[in-house]
């Protein structure tokens, strides 16, 4: 038995540009509204320590929101990858 490794080739996938632009975006969009509710827990931090529990919470409430479209776009590119496979 040899010590040397044999390097393994693997088929490169020919996906097109086309094909590839609705993952690139669905990934686009998901930091997009990952950094969106990012700021909005930030900023309902900031209530709760002024005492403004109220605009914490509404702060809080956006930024579910946006968590919630960030997953939708991740289980939209969760699809196109398994689609693929």
């Amino acid at each position: 038995m040899s010590d040397t490794v044999t390097p393994v080739k693997h088929e490169q996938s020919k996906v097109t540009i086309a094909e590839n632009h609705g993952g690139i975006e669905n990934h686009k969009k998901a930091a997009h509204h990952h950094e969106e509710a990012a700021k909005l827990h930030h900023e309902a931090a900031k209530h709760h320590e002024a005492g403004n529990h109220e605009k914490a919470a509404h702060a809080t409430v956006k930024a579910q929101g946006h968590h919630a479209l960030a997953t939708d776009h991740q289980a939209e590119d969760v699809k196109h990858h398994a689609l693929k496979g």
